[in-house]
């Protein structure tokens, strides 16, 4: 998990927010599915399993909540859904965010990760030269991945 459950729960409690098992359960789904582009919809059927009794639209709620805590990133994939990933920290003590970028094969559709960030000399360019400060980027490549590219081959 890129956050604590206690690390989360301490900062609910900061902004004056309950902590819920609506909330840790939407955090642990998304936490337990890195790797996934997840819509509100996929969490709430994995919330369901535990917590039935759960309304979509605590979901939504929930995860606009993690969203202003900046601990989960939106992302839109081209395919009409928005969808949701748990964010990234390289410090999780000063909150330091690590983005990664994703990689969408054009003929089967894959979604992977790129962990690499090479953009900091870049944001760090703009800031200098323009008083602009970049708090958050997205990046996404198009190409085809190795499995069609072999076999294609």
């Amino acid at each position: 998990m890129s956050i604590s459950q206690e690390k989360f729960k301490e900062m609910l409690k900061e902004k004056g927010l309950k902590v819920t098992n609506q909330r840790l359960l939407v955090l642990q789904v998304l936490a337990e599915h890195g790797d996934e582009h997840m819509t509100a919809e996929d969490i709430f059927e994995l919330v369901k399993e535990d917590y039935p009794e759960i309304g979509l639209a605590t979901i939504y709620r929930t995860v606009q909540l993690l969203l202003d805590m900046q601990l989960v990133d939106r992302i839109m994939l081209d395919d009409g859904c928005v969808r949701y990933e748990i964010g990234d920290f390289l410090d999780e003590q000063e909150g330091h965010r690590h983005h990664h970028h994703h990689l969408i094969c054009t003929e089967c559709g894959n979604v992977s990760a790129f962990r690499d960030d090479l953009l900091e000399d870049l944001e760090a360019y703009i800031e200098k030269e323009t008083g602009f400060q970049v708090t958050d980027h997205e990046l996404k490549f198009y190409g085809v991945c190795r499995k069609c590219r072999e076999e294609k081959e």
